[in-house]
């Protein structure tokens, strides 16, 4: 006999598993280790129910298929989480055409972090800004840089690392 209430009951458990599950593997890539750990221990206990209830019925077929629905799920909620979150830094790096621009005072002006030098392109001198953002602030400075200069060509990474420099020390307090 098919229970709503467990199938979805089982499929919600695994919606949360598999969301902690997701968000404590981006925290320990990004070096968060403590809060990473104590979502481990909530991980584990929302998994142990998960698999509890699912062992205790594993004769029926929709079980196990809720089961599989709840990690899908998961790991789509989970990383929508993440990418809400925001977590970390990114290096954006613009290049644009001309060498006359101000767009490096522009930026430093809203409040960025700017390098830039000259660099040799295919069609001559080009300006190369290098600018690390919050991870919740990308979206603001891609649509700056659209604003400011429309057909500059534009990479964003992410760091693994920090080492010196001003921002080292303005986000020394802020890591766990």
């Amino acid at each position: 006999m098919i229970s709503i209430a467990l199938i979805g009951s089982i499929i919600g458990i695994n919606v949360v598993y598999v969301s902690i599950f997701t968000l404590r593997l981006i925290l320990m890539i990004k070096g968060r280790r403590g809060l990473a750990s104590f979502l481990s221990m909530i991980e584990v206990f929302v998994y142990l129910m998960g698999l509890n209830l699912v062992l205790q019925n594993v004769d029926n077929p929709f079980n196990m298929a809720a089961y599989c629905l709840g990690f899908g799920l998961g790991v789509y909620i989970g990383s929508l989480i993440e990418e809400y979150l925001a977590l970390g830094y990114l290096v954006v790096q613009v290049f644009v055409d001309s060498l006359e621009m101000e767009l490096p005072s522009k930026l430093r002006e809203k409040g960025y972090g700017v390098t830039s030098w000259t660099a040799d392109g295919k069609d001559g001198k080009r300006l190369v800004l290098q600018v690390l953002v919050k991870r919740n602030n990308e979206r603001r400075l891609m649509e700056t840089l659209k604003k400011l200069s429309p057909h500059a060509f534009i990479i964003s990474h992410e760091p693994k690392s920090f080492k010196g420099g001003f921002w080292v020390r303005l986000t020394e307090g802020r890591r766990s």
